[in-house]
């Protein structure tokens, strides 16, 4: 197989980035300048990249193993004997994203002891793997009896949910990175297997599947890179065609199924399965020239950024389905903005910067680094994000793990590639897109040009490019100026500006002020450099309030804060009182920025005067006088759980006071199955509706046809004689359903549990259900419920009178 593989020479160019130079010597007008060539030395990614090689990364491998993965391909390759015996058919690609991650940690930090743990593991990838290169544990454990979702046969529910293919297409990218890190083939061999074996399966005239979860069209892309086997690139497309032809159980438009691909007008469905495919789409485009791929990207592109776009970079606000809502449909504590989506977008928004040179693509690239994404992992390196919302009561905080630990493997493989994305390059152009220190080296036309960035970004503006070797020859520098310094807050005005600050940038050459070209956001600079120049950039990174388009209804009257490409948020442990919920931040508040070292890790805070709200008992509004602090958004959920907010009010009628003291707010509440969500039962706050996701809400999902109970007790006896509860149901596509039957029980003086007197228990979506009964004297109430056959239920709000 040795004849087909491309020179040594381009194993560092290759590794992670999709514009990498290939056989048929087409690809990205853009290429990157590979993170293996960039050295860190900043105070914000450089010690992240240490954490995820000391910490995720060994602690990932360690859930791998205590949770059945490992063991999985050990029975599949008969080492040892039993079941299998995790939840997913798709836990293999966890496997391989560690492994993808570990290779791109192990050149920049050698780790003889994790090199020969992948060794181990990928032995007994390649003794699971069948004869004919087949690779899924799950249906070669027991053939006779796989996973519900996997089908009888081989791919016969590929489109649907088996993942057959999702997790090869992890192996191609692992394989890739393994075999360019350490020179072994060992990964890439079996990878070659695998391909080999689907390029003779599927195809013109033989089997037509659409992918349910894409990504093998990457992982095809990086195997032609690496063998120069043409037939990847076209298995790639061909699976990328497919899509919107009728494959059997195909699932339309949560897995962008729905259309042909050169037909998608919409970011619609699974955010993640969509910018996995959008990525691919870019890249075969990229080798190809195929324009109906690139004009159906645009549109979906500017579909996104105008329409369903969080603030931070987040994607796919509906936790249902994981994925993208309606227009403006941006709810702030519902906000599901996976981990993994967030990813995906980087991958894409980077390929469309390469495809087309423009700094708009980076202008969310780097907004989703710094919030949507980084926020998916703690500061300690151990806990994790699956869905990142912008506003909590408490009921959100980081997991070890997860039975679906998509999340955690990819940050595995995700932060070691930062320095990946730094710079971009042509025959005769640099292109440096985000601002970190670093020194690099760049390959230029066979001259070697050695760059170094000083600066303390994101936390300063200032920002020194040092030439520290150059050709004879002139080339061009192209300074990204972010879309913040040219007073845009991103790309499809979704979001603006809110105050009268005019930002202004500088660029000097050896103490001189430079002459240059605004070109896509760059700022072209072309000289005949020589050793010893410096380029001086100064970013202005002014605190801005920034506004939403009145159609995103949850972010009325309210602003956030933004400073440079940091969103912030305020966090429960900053105030006094420990609400944040209840907040209103005028817009004559003064704002005054102040870098702690010792807070966070080391962050900038945020911190001016507003007003706390409370709701007296008869309806009047209280107003403290506060001091609001916030902190980056990426820092929250790292001192315990509570609430937090990102959007805050200007004025007292978009705010949320604190509720009256009430039966409920003063009773100890618990329930069947404990949640932090159990507290929203009593805020005060109703929906709109039975399935409004702007509220929150306790649900006992998964669970179904059981019998679930919540209790008040009281901090001392009470008379009662009403209570009302407005039930979620978030039919027809979700879980949960109103329930079959509800009943009160009150606890009586002698500790007995007691029904209540009443003749009606209503059940009724999208209202108050109220319950009048006899008036007792309780210590303590229970709400019983019987769930639905076949659904769970849950609740908005409880109240007890």
């Amino acid at each position: 197989m040795k004849d087909y593989l491309l020179p040594a020479i381009l194993f560092m160019i290759l590794l992670l980035n999709p514009g990498t130079t290939n056989s048929q010597g087409n690809d990205y007008p853009v290429r990157p300048v590979p993170f293996t060539a960039v050295k860190l030395t900043d105070n914000f990614w450089a010690p992240r990249i240490k954490l995820n090689h000391e910490v995720t990364i060994p602690i990932a491998l360690k859930h791998c193993y205590s949770t059945g993965r490992v063991d999985n391909f050990l029975f599949a390759a008969h080492i040892k004997q039993g079941e299998f015996c995790t939840q997913y058919p798709f836990d293999d690609s966890d496997i391989y994203k560690i492994i993808e991650g570990a290779a791109y940690s192990l050149q920049m930090i050698p780790d003889p002891k994790l090199d020969a743990q992948l060794d181990s593991l990928i032995e007994y990838i390649g003794k699971a793997q069948e004869p004919d290169g087949y690779l899924y544990t799950n249906r070669t454990i027991n053939p006779e009896k796989p996973h519900e979702w996997a089908g009888k046969e081989r791919w016969e529910m590929e489109s649907d949910l088996s993942h057959e293919l999702y997790n090869v297409g992890h192996l191609y990218e692992a394989a890739t990175a393994h075999y360019l890190a350490t020179g072994k083939r060992t990964l890439l061999d079996i990878a070659i297997k695998s391909a080999d074996l689907h390029v003779k399966v599927f195809g013109p005239g033989k089997l037509m599947r659409s992918p349910g979860h894409q990504v093998i069209e990457m992982g095809l892309v990086k195997m032609y890179r690496v063998t120069g086997k043409k037939e990847y690139l076209d298995l790639a497309k061909f699976f990328i065609d497919s899509r919107g032809h009728n494959s059997p159980h195909a699932r339309g438009e949560y897995s962008q199924d729905h259309l042909p691909v050169t037909e998608q007008t919409e970011a619609v469905g699974h955010a993640v399965r969509a910018t996995y495919l959008y990525s691919g789409m870019a890249d075969v485009a990229a080798i190809t020239n195929d324009q109906a791929y690139i004009n159906a990207l645009n549109k979906i592109w500017e579909n996104l950024v105008t329409k369903k776009l969080y603030i931070t970079g987040g994607i796919g606000a509906e936790a249902g389905h994981e994925g993208f809502g309606p227009d403006y449909e941006l709810p702030n504590m519902s906000a599901y903005n996976e981990t993994c989506a967030s990813i995906g977008s980087i991958f894409w928004n980077y390929r469309m910067f390469l495809l087309s040179g423009d700094s708009k693509y980076f202008d969310i690239v780097e907004q989703t680094l710094y919030n949507g994404m980084v926020d998916g992992v703690s500061l300690t390196g151990d806990h994790f994000f699956y869905p990142n919302p912008l506003e909590s009561m408490g009921q959100h905080s980081r997991s070890e793990w997860f039975g679906c630990a998509c999340c955690p493997s990819n940050v595995c493989r995700f932060i070691p590639s930062v320095p990946g994305y730094i710079y971009g390059q042509t025959d005769d152009r640099i292109y440096v897109n985000l601002y970190l220190q670093n020194s690099v080296t760049v390959d230029l036309k066979g001259e070697k040009i050695k760059l170094e960035q000083v600066t303390d970004f994101p936390w300063k503006g200032k920002v020194q490019l040092k030439i520290n070797s150059a050709p004879a020859k002139p080339f061009e520098l192209a300074l990204r100026i972010p879309g913040y310094a040219r007073n845009e807050v991103l790309p499809g005005n979704l979001y603006a500006f809110a105050d009268e600050i005019k930002p202004e940038y500088s660029i000097k050459i050896n103490g001189k002020k430079a002459d240059f070209k605004l070109e896509k956001g760059y700022a072209l600079l072309s000289e005949k450099w020589e050793k010893g120049d410096v380029i001086e950039l100064e970013l202005p990174l002014e605190t801005r309030r920034v506004k939403a388009d009145e159609r995103i209804k949850a972010d009325n009257g309210k602003i956030a804060l933004m400073r440079g490409p940091l969103v912030y948020c305020v966090e429960w442990p900053d105030m006094e009182n420990k609400h944040v919920l209840n907040l209103v931040l005028p817009t004559s508040s003064k704002l005054k920025t102040k870098f702690k070292p010792e807070m966070l890790g080391g962050i900038a805070t945020v911190s001016g005067a507003g007003k706390s709200l409370k709701k007296t008992e008869n309806g009047k509004i209280e107003e403290t006088t506060v001091n609001i602090t916030a902190i980056p958004y990426y820092s929250w959920a790292n001192r315990g759980p509570g609430e937090m907010a990102v959007w805050l009010p200007t004025e007292n009628k978009f705010a949320r006071p604190l509720p009256p003291p009430s039966l409920a707010t003063e009773s100890k509440i618990s329930a069947s199955v404990p949640k932090n969500t159990l507290v929203s039962l009593r805020d005060g706050l109703l929906p709109e509706t039975s399935n409004d996701r702007s509220v929150t809400y306790y649900h006992w999902w998964p669970e179904t046809n059981k019998t679930q109970w919540i209790q008040y007790d009281f901090p001392k006896p009470a008379a009662i004689s009403s209570s009302s509860v407005y039930w979620f149901d978030d039919g027809p596509f979700g879980g949960c359903r109103i329930p079959q039957a509800w009943k009160l029980y009150y606890l009586d003086n002698s500790g007995n549990w007691k029904p209540v007197e009443t003749s009606d228990y209503p059940i009724k979506k999208d209202k108050l259900n109220t319950v009048q009964f006899k008036k007792v004297t309780a210590s303590a109430i229970r709400l019983e419920i019987q769930l639905p056959a076949e659904f769970s239920s849950g609740l908005y709000e409880w109240t007890v009178e």
